[in-house]
């Protein structure tokens, strides 16, 4: 029974609403005129029992009233003839069937008593009802169901003289007219009841191909739309609403492609647009989804990373990042995708944090340092995490930058330490033993704090100047003649240059054009240079000054470019190890030396100097056989001077 409910229920609700309520209604109706057809049979049944029980009765007190008297005088002969013709005038009679008081039938049409006795040689007892009673006169009556309809049973009690002499029993058959009406309502009722369910079959057929068929077809049509099919249009021959319908449908999809076709070539612009914005940033930008695949890497990043020549769209970024990024970045993407919005998360004793900034230095054969920013992406209400902006900055420079910074101020502190340190014992001492000390070792002392105070004051100069250089600071130009800053700077270092025996040589070239300088910072230049050389020349050496026009076209030899500048000595050269780092601050050679002295910032200086005017400083030099620097300076020329 359960697994009948389960298939009654499956095959119900594979339906679609329409036909169940088609299904429902059918079922009404039918069930209405079922209704009313067993109301009008049973009326009519019970209009005929009335009339057949009334007939019946009338029938059977005639017929008593006539055959009692010859039954009380024993006449059996002529009741049995008044009884034939009696019941083959009336086709109502079904059988007439005479008892005497004991019940036991005596004379029956069709049949007789003695017809049985010598035919079949029993007796037969009638079956008087219940409630039919000997001294009462009135008839008693009862139907019974046969194959041919509804019997009416008549039970008279017979009387002569007030004498009860036995029972007529009288068979009424039912009414041919009534049995008639009731068959054809019957036909009818069941012809209208398959009329009905063939009506509603067939309204399904219809309603399937004229009416079901188009919003099928407008379904399928709702559905592609809704999948982004713009292009979907439904093509049927339809009048009445549901060709507007279908117009209206068509209408719709025309114009909802037009829109998206609108607002594609839009997107694709804002798309465009946004493409060339992160890929001419500076910075590195990588675009993330939820499983940390790449999305959009900017050219910046390929270049950071050395991505340029791999395929690495769609592919897991930590398979891809270098060692000591993929080291510090793998948990914290990990903990950004899986949707964390804390700042950090403990993971046993460690924190780790799940965004912000993170700063990692790659030690490989280029080494650089990257500031890293990630960020979440989210959904329109900020409840979904869509992916993960990476941002990559490349602050090596900066890097590079502070740890010269921190080196500057570490190697300033050190440089002002040692003389102030010097002068304060200098003067400790004069002044706690200056009576025990000797004039001489007196004026030692005092020379002593003398030089340290002229070395912190040529340091402290130097450390401005570079800071001046090294700031935006700008310089007024001007033509000038470079003879003049080379012959100051030889005038002012003769007298060292005789007291260490030697030579300062000057080749100038001969009608040199003018160049377009700063008169003190070239003459700050030369001082340094030369002064450098007389440092690590050793007696009887030299130091040679050199200026000549560069020409730009060999073909015309009147046109120069440019104007080089050397300064050549012959002094103690500089190791190739040591060229590299010569112009850096507090770099000295005396470092390796260990013979000289100097605040390390000379070259520093020549080199901003060089900068400020557009040039650079070059150097060749060997151990032991001497050092030459040079640098070119621009010509001057008329549109120079704004």
């Amino acid at each position: 029974m359960q697994v009948l409910k389960e298939i009654i229920a499956r095959w119900w609700s594979e339906f679609t609403l329409q036909t169940k309520l088609m299904a429902i209604a059918t079922l009404v109706v039918s069930l209405v005129m079922s209704s009313l057809t067993f109301w009008a049979v049973n009326s009519i049944q019970k209009d005929a029992q009335m009339n057949d029980t009334r007939f019946g009765r009338d029938l059977g007190l005639l017929l008593a009233s006539n055959v009692a008297p010859l039954i009380g005088e024993d006449k059996l002969t002529e009741v049995a003839q008044f009884s034939g013709r009696f019941f083959n005038s009336t086709s109502s009679v079904r059988y007439i069937i005479y008892a005497n008081e004991e019940g036991h039938i005596f004379f029956g049409i069709p049949f007789s008593q003695d017809e049985v006795k010598n035919s079949l040689t029993i007796q037969r007892k009638l079956e008087l009802p219940e409630d039919y009673q000997t001294h009462v006169k009135t008839p008693v009556v009862r139907q019974h169901l046969t194959p041919d309809g509804i019997v009416t049973d008549v039970f008279v009690p017979l009387f002569s003289e007030n004498q009860y002499l036995g029972v007529l029993a009288i068979g009424i058959n039912p009414n041919p007219t009534v049995v008639a009406s009731s068959n054809l309502t019957r036909d009818v009722t069941i012809a209208v009841f398959i009329s009905i369910w063939a009506m509603v079959i067939l309204g399904g057929v219809f309603n399937a191909l004229t009416i079901t068929q188009p919003i099928k077809e407008l379904l399928l049509g709702v559905k592609n739309i809704a999948t982004g099919n713009f292009k979907q249009r439904i093509d049927l021959p339809l009048g009445g609403e549901l060709g507007e319908l279908i117009l209206s449908f068509n209408d719709m999809a025309e114009i909802l492609e037009k829109y998206e076709e609108q607002n594609i070539e839009e997107l694709t612009a804002e798309k465009a647009k946004l493409e060339t914005l992160v890929s001419t940033i500076a910075d590195g930008a990588i675009l993330l989804d939820s499983q940390l695949k790449l999305i959009l890497v900017n050219p910046a990043a390929r270049r950071m990373f050395e991505w340029e020549e791999t395929h690495i769209i769609g592919e897991n970024l930590l398979e891809y990042l270098p060692l000591e990024v993929t080291q510090q970045l793998q948990q914290p993407l990990k903990n950004i995708s899986q949707g964390e919005h804390q700042e950090v998360e403990k993971d046993h004793n460690n924190i780790l944090p799940t965004r912000g900034e993170f700063t990692i230095n790659l030690n490989s054969s280029n080494p650089h340092t990257f500031r890293i920013l990630l960020t979440q992406v989210f959904d329109q209400n900020r409840e979904n995490i869509k992916g993960i902006v990476m941002t990559v900055q490349d602050i090596t420079k900066e890097a590079e930058l502070n740890e010269a910074k921190s080196q500057f101020i570490s190697n300033v502190s050190h440089e002002l330490r040692t003389p102030l340190f010097n002068i304060k014992s200098f003067i400790e001492t004069l002044f706690e033993y200056g009576e025990d000390l000797t004039e001489a070792e007196k004026l030692e002392f005092l020379q002593t704090a003398n030089n340290e105070t002229d070395r912190l004051t040529r340091l402290v100069n130097d450390v401005l100047d570079l800071s001046r250089l090294e700031s935006s600071r700008s310089y007024q130009f001007s033509p000038l003649d470079l003879a003049q800053p080379i012959e100051q700077t030889l005038r002012t270092y003769q007298l060292n240059a005789k007291d260490k025996n030697i030579k300062l040589i000057q080749n100038i070239e001969p009608s040199l054009p003018p160049i377009w300088g700063h008169y003190d910072l070239l003459l700050q230049v030369f001082t340094n240079l030369v002064g450098n050389a007389l440092k690590f020349t050793l007696d009887e050496g030299s130091v040679t000054i050199k200026a000549y026009a560069v020409q730009n076209n060999p073909e015309n030899p009147s046109e120069y470019s440019h104007v080089r500048v050397e300064i050549t000595d012959t002094g103690i050269g500089i190791a190739p190890e040591d060229q590299e780092a010569i112009f850096e601050r507090f770099f000295r050679v005396e470092n390796r030396v260990h013979t000289l002295e100097g605040t390390g910032l000379g070259l520093s200086i020549v080199k901003n100097i060089a900068d400020k005017h557009n040039s650079q400083i070059h150097l060749t030099s060997e151990v032991g056989v001497g050092t030459t620097f040079w640098f070119d300076l621009q010509i001057y020329q008329d549109h120079r001077l704004h």
